[in-house]
């Protein structure tokens, strides 16, 4: 019993890391697209306006996203997984 719940706990901590790491990429190329001019970005917001129309959830909970997958990863760590 004890062994099947640490292999979830584990597969969840796998699957928080690798979420953060996506989105931190992502937000790591929208930022870089847009400075280095690969991308239009017309209000200087560091999101390119052609991902503004569809994504702009994803960008504007970007420190919540973040700060849960940052909360879900530490504990998980924390408990010993």
């Amino acid at each position: 019993m004890y062994l099947n719940n640490l292999i979830k706990m584990s597969e969840v901590l796998i699957t928080a890391i690798f979420a953060a790491c996506l989105l931190g990429g992502v937000y790591i190329y929208a930022y870089w697209a847009t400075t280095s001019g690969g991308l239009e970005d017309e209000n200087q917001n560091f999101i390119p306006d052609s991902w503004e129309k569809n994504f702009k959830w994803l960008f504007t909970g970007k420190t919540i996203i973040m700060l849960v997958l940052g909360l879900v990863i530490g504990y998980l760590i924390g408990s010993g997984v």
